[in-house]
C-alpha cells in the first residue's frame, strides 16, 4: 500500500504478508474474465433469456449490465481509498462499523463457496460429455449421474483448483492467461462461423440484425427490465475478484480498478458478439435448431456448435470445460482473501489469517474455502440435484446483498466530500447509489418470491421455498457465527483491530 493510505492512524488497515506487486491490470482482468466464465455462462444462460426476450436479448444483457458497472465505480473509488484483500467486509467495517461489515464479508464468503460447488458440478458434467464426444459413446456423458463416480471425480477437481490457488497469484494468472485465451478463441471462432453462414444464406435461420435488437426501450415492460438486472447478478457477477486481489497487484490503489473495468467491458463484448451471432444463425423459433426450442436451452452452444462449426465442434465442448474448470480455480482466489482478511482482523480465530511463508498466499483460508465447497457439494448432491441446482439462485441473494452494501459503504465512507466536485458526486454518490439500491432492492423482492415452494426447481422445507431456505438460512448461520465470534473474541466487534472511520477528504 501507498504511505498515504497504509497508515494504521488514518485507516487501521494493515498488511497480511501477500505475495506484493505481482498483478498487472491485465493480468488482473484475465483471472475477472476467468471468474465470470463466459462460455459456461452464455451456453446454460443464453437460450433461456431468448425464449423469455427473443431478439431483445442484447438490450436486456445492456439493462442488466448498468448496475454492475455503477458498482464497480463505487468498489474503485473504496479501493483507491482502502486498498484491502478484505473488500466489502473491510470497506462496510470502516463505513457502518463491524456487525454490518461482518455480514457484508460473510455474503461474500457464502456466494463464493455455493457457485464454486456449482462449478465443480458443471466442471464434471461438461468433463464426461467431452469424453462421450471423443470416444463416440454417448454412455460416457451418462457417467455424471452416477454418484459413486461423480463426487470423487467433483472432490478431486475442486482439490485441485485450490492446490493451484494456494500456489499463489502468480500461479493463477499463468494457468488462467491460458484457459482464458482458449475459450475466447473457440468463442469468437463461432462467432465468425455463424455470421459467415448467415451471410452465405446456409444459416438454419438467417436473422438479419437490427438496430432495435439494441434499443433498450423496446426490451419490455418494468418486469422485464427487472428480470434482466436479475440475470445480470449471475451473467456478469465474478469481477469482484480482482479487486480482493488488491495487495498483490502492481499499483493497489490504481491497477484492481482498471482491472475491473476491463473485465466487465470485455464481458460485455463478448457477451452482445455471441448472442448476435446465435440469434443470426439459429432465429428465436422453438423449433429444430431455434433458439427458442426448449430442448436447446440447457446448453446453447451443445446444440448449435456441430451445425455451426462443423468437425470443429468439439472445439466449444472444450471451452465451455475448461472456462468452468477456470472459474473454479480463479473464483477460489475471492474466498480465501475475504477469510484471510476477517482471521487478520480478528473477525475470524486467528488461524484463518494466516499466510504461506513459501507462497505468500492465504493457507488456511485457501484449504477452509475448498473443504466448504466440497461438503456443500455432496450433501446437497446426496439430497437432490434440483436442490443443488436451486444455490445458483440462492447465490443470486447473497450477491445482490454484498454488492448492495459495498455501494452504500461508499457513499457513507465519503459523505464529506460528495459534493466536493462533479467526480466525486458521480463516482462516489450518483452511480454507488443507483446500483446499490437496485441490487439491494432485487434482494428484497426475490427473498419475498423465493418463499413460495414453486419457486426455483419447486422443491420445499416445510412448505418453505429451498431457495429462500439456502439462501436466508445462510445468512442467518453467518448471524450466528458472527455472535459467537463476538463473545469468543471482541476485539474486532469492539473496534480495537479494525476502526470505523470517515474519510476526511
Amino acid at each position: 500500500m501507498s504511505s498515504k493510505h497504509s497508515s494504521p492512524t488514518t485507516t487501521g488497515l494493515s498488511s497480511k504478508g501477500l505475495s506484493a506487486g505481482k498483478i498487472g491490470a491485465i493480468g488482473g482482468a484475465v483471472i475477472g474474465i476467468s471468474c465470470i466464465a463466459p462460455a459456461y455462462t452464455l451456453t446454460s444462460g443464453l437460450g433461456p433469456t431468448i425464449s423469455e426476450v427473443g431478439v431483445h436479448t442484447p438490450s436486456v444483457l445492456l439493462i442488466g449490465f448498468v448496475p454492475m458497472l455503477l458498482v464497480v465505480f463505487g468498489y474503485r473509488e473504496l479501493n483507491t481509498a482502502m486498498p484491502d484483500s478484505g473488500t466489502t467486509f473491510t470497506w462496510a467495517t470502516r463505513a457502518f462499523g463491524p456487525w454490518l461489515g461482518w455480514m457484508g464479508g460473510w455474503g461474500l464468503v457464502a456466494a463464493t463457496v455455493l457457485v464454486l460447488s456449482n462449478l465443480a458440478a458443471v466442471a464434471v458434467d461438461f468433463l464426461f460429455l467431452l469424453l462421450s464426444q471423443v470416444f463416440s459413446d454417448p454412455q460416457i456423458a451418462e457417467l455424471t449421474r452416477v454418484l459413486w463416480i461423480n463426487i470423487p471425480v467433483t472432490v478431486v477437481l475442486t482439490a485441485a483448483a485450490a492446490w493451484i490457488s494456494y500456489r499463489g497469484v502468480e500461479a493463477t494468472e499463468r494457468l488462467q492467461v491460458w484457459l482464458v485465451a482458449f475459450q475466447v478463441l473457440a468463442l469468437g471462432w463461432f462467432v465468425v462461423a455463424a455470421l459467415v453462414q448467415v451471410a452465405g444464406g446456409t444459416a438454419f435461420d438467417p436473422t438479419p440484425v437490427s438496430i432495435d435488437w439494441f434499443n433498450p426501450f423496446s426490451a419490455g415492460d418494468f418486469s422485464t427490465v427487472a428480470a434482466a438486472v436479475s440475470l445480470s447478478i449471475f451473467l456478469f457477477w465474478g469481477w469482484d475478484t480482482v479487486i480482493t486481489m488488491n495487495e498483490e497487484a502492481k499499483d493497489p490503489e490504481k491497477t484492481p480498478g482498471r482491472a475491473a473495468l476491463l473485465t466487465i467491458l470485455a464481458i460485455v463484448i463478448i457477451y452482445i458478439a455471441c448472442t448476435v451471432a446465435v440469434i443470426s444463425f439459429a432465429g428465436i423459433g422453438t423449433e429444430g435448431l431455434g433458439a427458442g426450442n426448449p430442448a436447446n436451452q440447457e446448453s446453447i452452444f451443445a446444440s448449435l456448435a456441430g451445425p455451426v462449426m462443423g468437425p470443429f465442434a468439439v472445439l466449444v465442448s472444450i471451452a465451455v470445460l475448461s472456462s468452468s474448470l477456470s472459474s473454479l480455480q480463479a473464483t477460489m482466489v475471492s474466498p480465501s482473501r475475504t477469510i484471510l482478511a476477517m482471521g487478520h482482523y480478528g473477525a475470524l480465530p486467528e488461524k484463518y489469517g494466516r499466510v504461506s511463508p513459501r507462497y505468500k498466499s492465504p493457507s488456511v483460508a485457501t484449504v477452509t474455502s475448498a473443504g466448504a465447497a466440497i461438503i456443500f457439494y455432496v450433501v446437497m448432491r446426496l439430497l437432490s440435484e434440483n436442490a443443488l441446482w436451486d444455490t445458483i439462485t440462492a447465490l443470486g441473494l447473497m450477491v445482490c446483498f454484498y454488492y448492495g452494501i459495498t455501494g452504500l459503504a461508499c457513499i457513507w465512507y465519503f459523505r464529506r466530500t460528495l459534493f466536493t466536485s462533479a467526480r466525486t458526486f458521480f463516482f462516489r454518490f450518483l452511480f454507488p447509489l443507483i446500483g446499490g439500491v437496485t441490487l439491494l432492492v432485487i434482494f428484497v423482492t426475490t427473498a419475498i418470491d423465493s418463499l413460495d415452494p414453486d419457486y426455483g426447481s419447486g422443491s420445499s422445507v416445510f412448505g418453505v421455498g429451498l431457495v429462500f431456505v439456502l439462501g436466508i438460512g445462510v445468512l442467518l448461520l453467518g448471524a450466528a457465527i458472527m455472535i459467537v465470534q463476538s463473545i469468543r473474541h471482541p476485539d474486532f466487534f469492539r473496534g480495537r483491530t479494525l476502526r470505523q472511520g470517515v474519510d476526511a477528504g
